[in-house]
């Protein structure tokens, strides 16, 4: 019986209109293509979007520095972006930004609706103020003491050292991060979502396998302990949505950007008018939802986002892939830190290809942090990617084109070792299916090493030595070259510029159902060098 195909709309975390991409932000949207390549891959339907997160203080503060609109902000960033992931092959449905029509009208109507159902309350409460700047001020421009753990420089809202979330005013010693001064404590009017009305269901979906199971312990500690209402709102001035009825009121960055993942379907519906958006949010609907997230995020898309669904009575996710971050020198890679590494150098310099394969061989379904080592990044692309991979197929096709016309063999005599290839197919699935890539990169690697080892064994240069021209030389270097296709095939979702250099070579396109069938009686193109070695003084 044959497996039915999925559909499926599979996301990234949306990356903040402040500031451009860098390798950390690039290990979540390349961990995100590998997966979708793999499921276009096997026949699945497959809708990849992400957008630009763009509202909230930082934006509003940047355009007035710069004496523009936050507008002009997003629209800058939003270009760059899409340049950047393009240029690493991320190839997105759609890609766009949260500040749109169809976002601000789908935050309204799930507001309406919690409003509706009896999950949003309206109450004065206390929040730091800038008496300075005459503002109140968001958690991201507050920093302290963790009321927790004590570590100092903590945000308002959160601590990156023990992960406890906190109000602002529990804070030790805040200050401003605007004007540096003591913020005072000051009265205002906020609207909160009833988190704990929503407990019981969430704590069911969350045991329905739809996050890691390392993760899923963490999360449920969070159970075991009150679950407050969450405050969605903010004061002016801000930059985002104003929440309806309100003058002064803004709908906090975190709500809507949540919304904005069924925001960017809509507007891709709008472009491809097939999709019937309808279909995919109705609870009981049958098409998978995937996110892809940071560890650092888990709160926000285990408790808050599937609250908001459920009180929208709309579906929740299939399921959330969670990873770790990239470090240099062991800490996490930060734009306010200046602990990064800008894309468009390191582009400049190197293959996209590279960083995707080096990614994948480092990434798990574990939530373990990578360390980005530039002698290990050389070490490893050189060692698999040229000397092992590109070496296997330049070695067989130049026998083909010098001496048989660019033609390959018929048959497939010594076939016992081509068997051997094909018989990982359903193992590598499964690997990619359950994001296992680092296992998958090791197979492949051990796979090459063996087809290396079987030329090295047949010795086709001693054939050519002694002049002996004949269907075994040829059939040899068929066979080499077939080990090569299913090889490359393995690693389509990994390295498409590889792939589509491959594809052209060997003068056919590379399907997952074609892994069993051989290249036997075809013509393939003339060998050109694919990549060249990674020099040390070429990247630092």
């Amino acid at each position: 019986m044959k497996k039915k195909k999925k559909e499926m709309i599979i996301t990234c975390a949306f990356p903040y209109s402040n500031g451009f991409i860098h390798i950390g932000h690039l290990l979540e949207h390349i961990q995100a293509d590998i997966w979708v390549r793999f499921n276009k891959l096997i026949g699945n339907k497959v809708y990849f979007i992400c957008s630009d997160d763009t509202h909230g203080t930082a934006i509003m503060l940047k355009a007035i520095i710069k004496k523009t609109i936050p507008k002009n902000i997003i629209f800058e960033m939003y270009k760059s972006h899409i340049i950047e992931f393009k240029k690493f092959n991320i190839e997105y449905d759609k890609y766009y930004f949260t500040h749109n029509k169809e976002n601000k009208i789908l935050t309204n109507l799930l507001f309406d609706r919690l409003k509706h159902n009896g999950y949003i309350k309206k109450k004065i409460c206390k929040q730091l103020y800038d008496i300075k700047k005459k503002i109140f001020l968001p958690d991201r421009f507050i920093k302290g003491k963790c009321p927790k753990c004590y570590a100092y420089n903590q945000y308002g809202d959160n601590c990156e050292i023990c992960g406890a979330f906190y109000k602002s005013t529990e804070l030790i010693k805040p200050k401003s991060t605007i004007t540096g001064l003591k913020p005072i404590i000051k009265k205002t009017t906020h609207y909160f979502l009833k988190l704990f009305l929503f407990k019981k269901k969430i704590n069911n979906w969350l045991n329905l396998k739809v996050i890691q199971n390392n993760v899923l312990n963490k999360v449920l500690e969070w159970f075991k302990k009150e679950i407050k209402a969450w405050n969605i709102s903010r004061n002016n001035p801000y930059f985002g949505f104003k929440i309806p009825g309100e003058n002064k009121k803004y709908f906090y960055v975190w709500f809507d950007a949540l919304i904005g993942y069924i925001g960017t379907f809509k507007i891709l519906c709008n472009y491809n008018k097939k999709i019937n958006f309808d279909n995919f949010w109705y609870k009981k609907t049958k098409i998978e939802l995937y996110h892809f997230i940071g560890k650092d995020i888990i709160y926000f898309h285990s408790l808050f986002w599937p609250s908001i669904l459920e009180g929208s009575n709309l579906r929740k996710p299939t399921k959330l892939f969670v990873h770790g971050h990239i470090t240099i020198n062991n800490n996490k890679i930060s734009k306010s830190k200046k602990t990064y590494i800008n894309i468009n150098y390191y582009f400049k310099k190197k293959n996209s290809d590279f960083l995707r394969y080096y990614y994948a061989s480092k990434l798990s379904n574990s939530i373990k942090d990578i360390e980005f080592n530039i002698k290990n990044f050389i070490e490893i692309i050189n060692n698999d990617i040229i000397n092992k991979l590109a070496n296997l197929i330049s070695r067989n096709s130049s026998f083909i084109n010098n001496y048989y016309y660019n033609k390959l063999s018929n048959t497939l005599k010594y076939s016992k070792i081509y068997q051997i290839f094909i018989n990982e197919s359903k193992n590598i699935s499964n690997l990619y299916i359950n994001m296992k890539f680092d296992i998958i990169i090791n197979i492949i690697m051990k796979l090459v090493d063996l087809a290396n080892f079987y030329i090295n064994i047949k010795k086709p240069w001693y054939l050519f030595k002694k002049k002996l021209y004949n269907n075994k030389l040829q059939m040899i270097c068929t066979i080499g070259i077939n080990l090569f296709k299913i090889l490359i095939t393995y690693l389509k979702p990994i390295l498409p510029i590889f792939t589509f250099k491959s594809e052209f070579l060997l003068n056919t396109k590379l399907t997952w159902i074609g892994i069993k069938k051989p290249l036997l009686g075809n013509k393939i193109k003339k060998f050109k060098k694919f990549f060249h070695r990674i020099k040390l003084n070429e990247i630092l």
